[in-house]
């Protein structure tokens, strides 16, 4: 016995392509366009577009002031100077594509001369019957399909192998839902057996074409609160799902519409965001099969106003008895708050005392500075700004932000979490613990000397929190100040510690670069190790001394690392005796290998520049 199922596709069907809607082409008052072998092809042909200028209708009457061009919609693919253009066009997508000639004279705008419509499509379906066989036995193959109005078709395979039978014939859907039914028969010389008959409908077997001539709309061009996706589909088809996302996400959002006629608004995309879109078309609401999703559409959705807030920090620095220098810096707006491309930001400085705006200052930079007197009561307000609009400003009051001792966190520590992170942890301060409205964390790589050019990194923590995770702009085997400030409404106390993420020992040791002799004692001055050799934080530095040319172990003082530092005097040592002196640094990983080596001798009364040759000193 037989089994027997049904395999057929429909395509385009040229029969209802005139229910596709044209695009509107001026009429051909000087020139033609025509188009060969035919304006109506299948998928993957080759025509030949011919635009000919008509009598008297040229820029003149010499053929080569005639600049004629060829527009693929509205993309320029072919130009000739001349009466006539010819050009071979291959690869058209499914559907319609405008095609426009025009005549370009010298000083002059362009001339419309004539255009033509190019319909691509594919074959219609042919509808084709396979079986599976269950004999070894090959016999005469006869396969019948019968349909609607009593029509019946049938067809007769003598292959010896034959498994498959195409009838050649077109299933037309003037009728979708009509009952078809196919039977299989074998026949040979003991008799004859037939497969149990198979129904189908047409939509069982049919799946339209995917939309195409995708596109979107926005209803205005300041605002995507609602736009328009359209498409062309077949005249037949009765659903459409849609789906859309942005393109750096993974879901999709997906939306089911009916009778949509190539149409539909979306109420919930997000301003400034580039989209991805997809249609896919069904034949009936309940039954059939759903096409391939057409291809993806990409589109940037318009700008809109920012929302939301800068997050606004600020440092202050005495310059003299009375300035000071104010350096404000802002971080960037979240993608969803910025909604488009910040072009700038604006910085507005006052004096609340008198009420008057002293400075107003646009900048491109996240960050600004600016010399005030370092008395009355100073207040900024910074905002962001795209082509539609300004954020809210932040406003913020000036106030020394370590002023109020009894503000100030205690216990504060700062310990390794990974390669890239450390978490910092406080104790509230032990009074006025009530007035503490948030705590801000900030930290900078440590950089001894002019540390104006090091980037601020900062963040805010809520009051009943006691510890901070960092990880912003963290590199191991590099040292941070951290400072953490507890803020009232109108004061600020504050603390500091190091800290590093990764540590080991520092690859060299101080370079000590003078010595001299001070009423009796020794003062070493020294150069800071390179930052990028300290591996991490400074813990102590050591110097060593011992007489020269002894081999006793050498004597050492241990002192604690401060940023400032770069000497310290050594007392109780002999006069007359030449002494050999270095210097080593400490993390918490382990000791750094000496720095350079300095042979003095103590003199008593007598001062002498030290780091000579000894019996010079001795003779001085």
């Amino acid at each position: 016995m037989a089994h027997t199922f049904r395999r057929c596709s429909l395509a385009l069907i040229f029969i209802t392509m005139w229910l596709l809607i044209k695009a509107k082409i001026d009429e051909c008052k000087r020139g033609d366009v025509t188009v060969k072998p035919s304006r109506v092809i299948l998928l993957g042909s080759t025509v030949n577009i011919s635009c000919s200028l008509k009598p008297r209708q040229g820029c003149s009457p010499y053929s080569r002031r005639n600049k004629l061009i060829l527009y693929k919609f509205d993309r320029r693919i072919n130009f000739h100077h001349g009466h006539s253009l010819n050009a071979q066009v291959t690869g058209l997508p499914l559907g319609t594509t405008l095609f426009v000639c025009k005549l370009a004279c010298i000083n002059s705008d362009e001339i419309q001369i004539c255009g033509a419509e190019i319909l691509v499509g594919k074959n219609k379906g042919n509808c084709a019957a396979t079986w599976e066989k269950r004999t070894q036995v090959h016999p005469p193959i006869t396969t019948e399909l019968s349909g609607p109005k009593n029509l019946t078709w049938q067809k007769q395979c003598k292959d010896h192998y034959c498994d498959y039978l195409d009838f050649g014939i077109n299933l037309t859907p003037e009728s979708p839902e009509s009952n078809f039914t196919a039977k299989v028969t074998a026949v040979n010389s003991l008799g004859s057996s037939s497969s149990f008959p198979s129904t189908f409908t047409f939509l069982d077997i049919v799946r339209p074409l995917p939309p195409w001539d995708i596109r979107i709309k926005f209803q205005k061009a300041s605002s995507v609160s609602r736009c328009t996706l359209y498409w062309r589909d077949e005249g037949l088809v009765l659903l459409n799902r849609l789906r859309y996302r942005p393109s750096n996400s993974r879901l999709w959002n997906m939306v089911n519409v009916t009778e949509a006629r190539g149409r539909h608004d979306l109420l919930d995309l997000k301003p400034f965001t580039e989209y991805e879109f997809q249609i896919s078309s069904k034949l009936h609401l309940y039954k059939g099969s759903w096409s391939d999703w057409s291809e993806t559409l990409r589109a940037q959705t318009p700008e809109e106003e920012p929302t939301g807030m800068l997050d606004v920090w600020y440092m202050k620095r005495h310059i003299d008895y009375s300035r000071q220098q104010i350096s404000l810096f802002w971080k960037n707006l979240s993608v969803s708050e910025a909604r488009g491309k910040i072009l700038h930001y604006q910085v507005t400085l006052q004096e609340l005392t008198g009420g008057k705006v002293m400075t107003q200052n646009i900048t491109g930079h996240t960050s600004w500075t600016t010399v005030i007197s370092r008395t009355g009561n100073w207040a900024v307000a910074v905002s962001a700004a795209n082509s539609k609009g300004s954020s809210l400003p932040t406003r913020i009051n000036i106030m020394n932000l370590c002023e109020a001792g009894l503000l100030a966190p205690h216990q504060v520590s700062a310990n390794s979490e990974s390669m890239d992170s450390i978490l910092v942890t406080w104790q509230p301060p032990r009074k006025d613990l009530s007035a503490v409205q948030e705590y801000v964390v900030e930290w900078r790589q440590l950089h001894p000397g002019d540390d104006t050019q090091i980037p601020l990194n900062w963040l805010r923590s809520p009051s009943y929190n006691v510890s901070a995770l960092i990880s912003e702009n963290i590199k191991p085997y590099t040292c941070y100040e951290i400072r953490v400030y507890a803020l009232s409404e109108d004061q600020g106390g504050c603390s500091s510690i190091l800290g590093n993420s990764k540590h080991k020992a520092p690859l060299s040791g101080p370079h000590i670069n003078a010595i001299t002799e001070e009423k009796g004692s020794i003062l070493i001055s020294w150069n800071s190790i390179p930052v990028q050799e300290q591996m991490g934080c400074l813990l102590h530095y050591r110097i060593y001394w011992k007489e020269r040319d002894s081999n006793s172990q050498p004597q050492l003082c241990e002192i604690p690392y401060r940023v400032s530092q770069n000497s310290h005097p050594i007392n109780g040592l002999q006069p007359r005796v030449t002494y050999v002196l270095w210097m080593t640094a400490l993390t918490a990983a382990g000791e750094s290998s000496q720095g350079n080596e300095r042979e003095f001798c103590l003199q008593g009364e007598d001062t002498a520049a030290l780091g000579q040759a000894p019996d010079r000193l001795v003779h001085a």
